[in-house]
Order: C-alpha cells, then structure tokens, then sequence
C-alpha cells in the first residue's frame, strides 16, 4: 500500500469509527419505539436543518450530479438544481411548522403512515399499512444506490472487489443506525453534511488550480457546443449540440415536488423539539442547499477541464459519476497532507450515502416494525421487545438492499430518481391534502396514494419510453394525477367527522 493509500486509509478509518462511536452513544437514549425511530422530539434547530438535508443530498449530490454535468453540461444538471433549492425552500416554509403541530396532535403520530390513519380516524389501518408497502418498495432501491454508491468508491480508489466493499460500507451504515436509531442519525447526518461541505469545498479549488484556473475551466466548457446554455445540451458521443426542449425544463423543476412527500426528511420536521425555531433551520438548510447543488455542478465542469488538460482520463456513461473519487485520487499523488484532505474528500463521499442510507433504513424498518406489525408486537413482546424487532427488522431490510446494490454497472443517479417520484407522488399530495384541506378524507387518501404510485410505474415504463412530448419525468404526471384522484374521490364520499374537522381546525 502506497503512502497516499494510508493516509486515505486512515482519514476514512476515524469517520467511520466515530459514525460507530456517536451511534454507541446514542444508544443509551432509546428506550422505547418512539426514540427510535423520532427521537423523542428533541432535535434543535442546527441538527434538524443539517441532518434533513445531508439526509436529502444523498450520493448523488457528490456523485450522480458531478457526473451529469460532467457528461452533458450545465443544463440537465441546472434545471435540476434549480428544482430541487425552490423545493427545499417550500417544504420548509409551507409544511414544516404545520406537520410538527399535526403529527403531535394527531395521536403523537411517529411515522408519517401513521400519521394519516391518525389524522383521518382510519381505524382499520389502510393508510398506515399502504403507505408502509410503498415506503418499503421504493426505499429499498433508494438505500440499495447509497451502497452501491459506496462500493463504486472503494473499488475505483484501492481495486478491490465492488461487492466486497459495498457490503463493508452497508455493514458501518447498519451498525451505528442499528445501535442509535434515530438520533444517531441525525446526529452523524449533522456531522456528515459538514464533512460534505468540507469535500466540496477542496475539490472546488484543487480542480480549478490543476485544470490551469478559472480562465481555462470557462474556454473549455465554451469549446464544447451547448454544455453551457441552459437551453441546449452538449451530446458527449457525437460531439454536438442539442436542444434541450420546455419539456425537459419542466421535468427537471419537478424535481422539487418530491419533497412534500419523503419519510426520512419530513420525520426531522417532526422530531425538532421547538417548532418556532423552524425559521432558522429554514435559512440554514436552503442556505445550504443551494450552495452545495450550484457548487456540485461546478465541479462537473472543473472534472471535464481536467480531462481536457490531460490530468485525468475521459469518464464515458455511468463512470463519469466517479469524477470526484478521480479528483480525490489525484490530490492523494501530491503529499502526505493533500493524500489527508483527498481522504476527507472521500469520507464526504461516504457521508453523503451514509447520511441518506442510514434515514432511508430506518424509515423502511419503521414502515414495517411500526406501520404493518406495531400492533402484533406490542402484544407480543412489550416495549424491550418491540426495539429488538425493531433492529431485526432494519437488518432484513438492510440485507434485501444489499442484494439489489450488487450489480456495480448500474446508474446511481437513475435508481435515486425513480425513487424521488415514488414517492413524491405517493405522499406529496397526501400530505399537502391531509395539512390544509380540511375536506379531504381517508378515501381520498387512499385513492392518491395507489393512483400515484400506479403512475409511476406506468408513466416510466409504458408512456415515457414512446419519448417526444411524453418525455416527461414520471414525478410530474403522478403527482397531478394522485391530487387529482384525492380532490375528486374525497368529494364523491362522506365528508369527514365534526371531530377531525375540529383537530384540523385546532392546529
């Protein structure tokens, strides 16, 4: 093992073995369901804001987006960027205050299933067991991407075996999520979301240096024909340009709709312990975000002018999401000190998978301990053994997950962005409709979440494929249909009780 390899090494081995030291800490504050998976209700402002959007900017934003902007240009990356910063701004500002408010209220509801059989009196469960299957169907893919996303990283730098180390890395994510449940991953996505900006950041300005400064990173993107329009794209195969219709804007914006609708970020709305201190996790995590989005694209950019001064290797299809990881290898050639910061880089990398992977199972495991079998394991085995199912239960998911991360070809980006429309069309509506209609009922629910989910998969498999003006990504089309399905099912049933029209109006 070269210099360089040890300090990298070494500078992952204390990130990891602090993520396990938090999540052994945080383990003696879990004493029932409740702090497991909500953490009692007890997060301040600067974890709520920071742990909900490392928990958001998953692999992707260090990977998947570098990459996009790296193989097409400014466009696809941009419009996406731009969705996603106005998205995190509206989730804060409309629902963050309310959902805290209602979940409380509405039986001191711990996950969002439960949150609608609660906030609708669905005393058969439904909602809850529903919305369990679909978190379950589309987070298990979601997570599966962090670990892949996790193996394609250790098995660029160091040549080791992708499955070997994707299943290495989900072992740390599980052990310290297992042991601290909730709080220890929000603690660690707080700390994570400052080694991401930190990794950021150094990339940003070694990029720029080595590729010959600022003046030669803008002459290459100019060079390439349409890579810095936000109206054309760059065809990296034919070397052309191409335009980038309306459509396709519109696809991209829609990004930002997924956020009403996804568990492990609405969970920290849920869990702050002051709700009137939501406005400054509000600037924090907005602040953040666009930063970190524009910065990421910025590198994409830098990464190809690298290539163009012959410091790197040209990165073709889904390699291209490895331009950060070539970054950091690169720097780790330079010294002791530069192989440190090319290690922190690479701890950014795994913070950012881990950061979405650790929510992302205990969302699932909740859907399943607590939404489909909570009442059986009450009953069954208390409060002691409602945690250890708890545990059991992350586990299998975890396991399930690794099983579908093990083919090293497939596109993190892709996998994340499926997902993002799940469930952005399964709950996006459903929680917009349950806060601020009061007309709304379990029926209708019920109808917006089987028909946005249905959509998804029709849309991306059958509609999108014909390709011209169905073009369009899956999270639009699904999410206006499930509102749709909501407004009109909820209108043609009962209306609903005095006594969920009073909780409403009480919040």
């Amino acid at each position: 093992m070269t210099t360089a390899h040890l300090c990298i090494t070494l500078a992952i081995l204390v990130y990891l073995g602090c993520m396990l030291y938090v999540g052994y800490r945080c383990s003696k504050n879990n004493n029932d369901s409740a702090d497991f998976y909500l953490g009692g209700r007890k997060l301040g402002p600067l974890v709520t804001a920071m742990s909900a959007e490392a928990s958001d900017m998953s692999s992707w934003l260090l990977m998947g987006l570098p990459g996009l902007a790296y193989l097409t240009g400014v466009a696809d990356a941009g419009w996406t960027a731009i969705g996603l910063a106005i998205g995190t701004y509206l989730n804060w500002r409309i629902v963050a205050k309310r959902i805290r408010r209602y979940t409380h209220v509405a039986g001191n509801s711990i996950t969002l299933p439960s949150f609608f059989s609660n906030r609708y009196r669905d005393e058969k469960k439904i909602l809850q067991s529903i919305g369990a299957i679909f978190i379950v169907i589309f987070f298990i893919p979601y997570t599966a991407s962090g670990f892949a996303a996790c193996g394609k990283l250790f098995s660029s730098l160091f040549g080791i075996n992708y499955q070997v180390a994707m299943v290495i890395s989900a072992l740390i994510i599980v052990g310290y999520t297992t042991l601290g449940g909730f709080l220890a991953a929000s603690t660690t996505d707080f700390i994570q979301s400052i080694i991401m900006s930190i990794a950021l950041i150094i990339v940003f300005i070694f990029g720029i240096n080595v590729a010959g400064g600022v003046s030669a990173v803008v002459e290459n993107a100019q060079s390439l024909p349409g890579y810095l329009t936000m109206h054309t794209t760059y065809d990296p195969v034919s070397g052309t340009e191409q335009p980038y219709p309306i459509i396709s804007i519109v696809s991209m914006i829609a990004w930002g709709l997924g956020y009403f609708g996804m568990p492990h970020i609405l969970l920290r709305f849920m869990a702050i312990e002051d709700e009137e201190k939501l406005k400054l996790s509000r600037r924090v995590a907005t602040g953040w975000v666009v930063i970190s989005l524009a910065v990421a694209v910025l590198i994409g950019i830098i990464g190809l002018a690298m290539t163009a001064a012959g410091e790197l290797i040209p990165l073709e299809g889904s390699a291209s999401e490895t331009i950060i990881v070539k970054i950091a290898d690169l720097m780790s050639q330079h010294g002791v000190l530069p192989a440190l910061l090319a290690g922190t880089i690479l701890a950014g990398i795994l913070a950012s998978t881990m950061s979405t992977a650790d929510s992302q199972l205990l969302a699932a495991s909740s859907s399943v301990s607590s939404d489909l079998l909570g009442d059986f394991l009450k009953k069954k085995t208390g409060k002691k053994g409602s945690m250890f199912a708890d545990r059991i239960t992350l586990l299998i998911i975890a396991l399930i997950a690794v099983f579908l991360a093990r083919d090293p070809n497939s596109s993190v980006f892709n996998i994340v962005s499926f997902a993002w429309a799940g469930f952005g069309a399964v709950f996006g509506p459903v929680v917009l409709f349950a806060l601020f209609w009061k007309r709304s009922n379990w029926q209708g629910a019920l109808a917006g979440m089987i028909s946005g989910g249905a959509m998804v998969f029709i849309w991306k498999y059958l509609v999108r494929p014909l390709g011209g003006a169905w073009d369009i990504y899956e999270l639009l089309p699904a999410f206006l249909v499930s509102c749709a399905a909501i407004v009109l099912v909820s209108l043609l049933t009962k209306a609903p009780s005095k006594e969920i029209v009073e909780e409403f109006e009480s919040v």
